[in-house]
């Protein structure tokens, strides 16, 4: 039996949203009836976002951009023209071990700078915004360069399918950046999915197969499907289908 059985998307506006069923739970959020959904929508709106900056600067921002010029061949701690939003899940159920790890700038993989997200997402569905959007976050291997990183709190994909405060904020704050960077649903992807984008790009040879469990590809194809109905409703582009690569590892 599939671990999902079935999630529907509605809109993210007018008391929107979510009906989720797993195994041996349910989650539901009233939504309306199909005759009170309006047959346009507005475009998607910024969902609501609490800034708690982590530190970055000028220290950090040089570490990026070496970090930079080692794995993409280029010196720059700025995020210029994002082409992937890449989803994470925290590997713990505590918002503020998430941010303090990020904030620590610890060495990892023995190299600076330290792992950081641009945005969090808490268990209640409470959004966080760690760094400005115009800054370059190491969180996935070969896609700093040019992708978005969510995290949210928690230790499964399934866990966080399973909450639909939280996941419909995941749902809302994609689609809202999809609408505003211009970035296609394909390029939607999850950890576990870095080494299969077009866009993975990694100069260490040790590097190149290096990926995560988080967001594996069966769970973010129901993710995207859900992302899918949003940015229908809501006029988002979508682009065309996938196109995967073969990771040669």
């Amino acid at each position: 039996m599939r671990s999902i059985r079935r999630a529907i998307v509605a809109s993210a506006c007018a008391g929107a949203v979510l009906v989720l069923t797993g195994p041996g739970s349910t989650a539901t959020i009233d939504m309306p009836r199909r005759a009170v959904v309006p047959a346009t929508a507005p475009n998607a709106q910024k969902p609501a976002v609490i800034l708690k900056r982590i530190p970055f600067g000028a220290t950090r921002k040089h570490q990026m951009a070496a970090y930079s010029k080692r794995h993409y061949g280029t010196w720059a701690w700025r995020l210029q023209d994002p082409k992937v939003i890449v989803e994470h899940f925290t590997g713990g159920n505590s918002f503020t071990s998430a941010w303090n790890t990020f904030a620590a700038n610890s060495r990892h993989l023995g190299e600076m700078p330290g792992t950081c997200a641009h945005f969090i997402i808490d268990s209640n569905g409470r959004i966080y915004q760690l760094v400005w959007l115009t800054i370059r976050c190491r969180h996935a291997v070969g896609m700093n360069w040019t992708a978005f990183g969510i995290e949210m709190v928690g230790t499964s994909d399934h866990q966080i399918l399973n909450r639909p405060k939280q996941i419909g904020a995941a749902y809302r704050l994609t689609l809202w950046l999809m609408q505003r960077f211009h970035i296609q649903l394909r390029n939607v992807i999850g950890h576990h999915e870095n080494l299969i984008s077009p866009y993975h790009h990694e100069l260490y040879p040790s590097w190149r197969c290096q990926t995560h469990a988080d967001w594996n590809h069966a769970d973010m194809k129901v993710f995207r499907r859900h992302v899918r109905a949003m940015a229908i409703l809501h006029h988002v582009p979508i682009g065309p289908a996938p196109v995967w690569v073969h990771p040669n590892c």
